[in-house]
C-alpha cells in the first residue's frame, strides 16, 4: 500500500539541536518499510516557517493524497500531524470517508482509522486539544515578550535595512550598519529633492551600491516600505502605533517627514537631466499652448502639442528662431508667430 510521511518540528531550538526533519524522516521511513508500505511522498514543516506556509503545506498534502487515492499517513505524534481544531476536523473527515484509510501515529503506537474504539477517538482529540492549548500559550508568551521588548526601547523583530542586530539571546540590540547606512541615507536624501520617482531611486541606489541580502535590487515597493519606517528617526512601529525607540537615528525627523509629504502626493516626482532655456516660456500663436521642446541627436526641438485641435505640426529647431523685436521671436512657417 503507498503512504505519505509528514514530519514537523516544534520549534527553531529542537531543529538546531539535532532534532530535525531528517531525523523524524528516518524514523518514519524505519516504520514503512517494516510495514511494508510503498512511500509515495514525503511532507515535511519546520516551525520556523510562516502560519500561511504551514497551512499551504497541510492542505498540499490533504490534496496530494485525495487526488492520488493514498489511504496511509504516518506521522510521529497526534502534535507533528496538526495543531488545531480545524485540522483535526479535516483528518476526522477523511479517516471516515473510507474504512481503508489510516493515521499511524510511530511513537504513540497508534493507529487511527474509522474503525477505532471510542477511547482511541476520545484519546485523539484530547491530544489535538492540547496541541491546540500549547500553540495558543506559545502565541500569547510571544506577544508579551514583544511588547516588554518595545517598552526597554528595541524593536522585537529584525531591523530595516542600514543596521543590524548584535548581542546574545534576550539581550539582542540594533546598531548600524556602517557597510549600508551611508547608502539609506542617501536614499532619503535624494527622494527628498522632488526629483526622483520611486522607479528612477531603485536604479540610481542600485547603481550606488545599495542591495538585498541576495545581491539583488530592491523592488519599488519595498523602497517605498523602507522610506515610510520611522525606524530611521528613532521611532518603532509596532501594531499601527509609533513609539520612542533606542536605538541610534539614521535621518533626521525633519527629513523623514518632508519624505512622507513627497510619498503622499499624488503626481509622481519626475527626474529631469536637461531642461530648456526655452520651456514654458513659449506659446503657439494659433491655439495658445505651451511649445513642447524635446532633445532629438543633441539638439532642441519645439513642437505645439495641439491643443483645442491646433493645425500647427511642425517642429522647428530652437537655433531657427530669429530676433524680430524685443518681446517677439520668429520662425518659418508654418508655425506662424510665438510669443514668449
Amino acid at each position: 500500500m503507498q503512504a505519505i510521511l509528514f514530519a514537523r518540528v516544534s520549534s527553531r531550538e529542537q531543529e538546531e539541536t539535532g532534532y530535525s526533519l531528517p531525523s523524524q524522516e528516518k524514523l518514519l521511513t524505519e516504520y514503512a518499510e517494516k510495514k511494508d508500505f510503498r512511500i509515495a511522498k514525503k511532507f515535511s514543516i519546520s516551525e520556523s516557517a510562516s502560519g500561511r506556509y504551514q497551512r499551504n503545506v497541510f492542505k498540499e498534502m490533504l490534496d496530494y493524497i485525495d487526488k492520488n487515492n493514498i489511504n496511509i499517513i504516518i506521522c510521529e505524534k497526534v502534535d507533528r500531524l496538526t495543531r488545531n481544531l480545524k485540522d483535526a476536523v479535516y483528518i476526522n473527515d477523511w479517516i471516515n470517508a473510507d474504512p481503508k484509510r489510516e493515521v499511524h501515529f510511530v511513537k504513540e503506537n497508534c493507529v487511527l482509522n474509522k474503525a477505532s474504539k471510542s477511547n482511541e477517538k476520545f484519546i485523539w482529540n484530547i491530544k489535538v486539544s492540547v496541541a491546540q492549548y500549547y500553540i495558543d500559550n506559545l502565541s500569547e508568551e510571544v506577544k508579551k515578550g514583544q511588547i516588554e521588548k518595545i517598552k526597554q526601547g528595541w524593536l522585537p523583530t529584525k531591523p530595516p535595512l542600514g543596521y543590524k542586530t548584535t548581542g546574545e539571546k534576550g539581550h539582542k540590540i540594533h546598531i548600524i550598519d556602517k557597510e549600508k547606512a551611508p547608502l539609506v541615507k542617501k536614499m532619503f536624501e535624494l527622494y527628498a529633492t522632488g526629483n526622483y520617482s520611486l522607479k528612477r531611486l531603485v536604479q540610481t541606489m542600485y547603481e550606488e551600491g545599495l542591495r538585498t541580502k541576495g545581491g539583488y535590487r530592491l523592488v519599488k515597493s519595498r523602497l517605498a516600505d523602507l522610506l515610510s519606517d520611522p525606524f530611521y528617526y528613532g521611532g518603532i512601529r509596532w501594531n499601527n502605533g509609533v513609539s520612542q525607540g533606542k536605538q541610534e537615528p539614521l535621518i533626521s525627523k525633519e527629513l523623514f517627514d518632508g519624505v512622507q509629504n513627497i510619498l503622499k502626493q499624488k503626481n509622481t516626482p519626475k527626474y529631469t537631466k536637461h531642461f530648456s532655456l526655452l520651456k514654458g516660456l513659449i506659446r503657439c500663436d494659433e491655439c495658445g499652448g505651451l511649445i513642447t521642446w524635446e532633445t532629438q541627436k543633441g539638439h532642441w526641438y519645439g513642437h505645439c502639442n495641439h491643443y483645442r485641435n491646433c493645425s500647427q505640426k511642425a517642429w522647428v529647431r530652437q537655433e531657427q528662431l530669429g530676433k524680430t523685436g524685443a518681446n517677439r521671436r520668429t520662425i518659418t512657417p508654418p508655425l506662424r508667430t510665438i510669443y514668449y
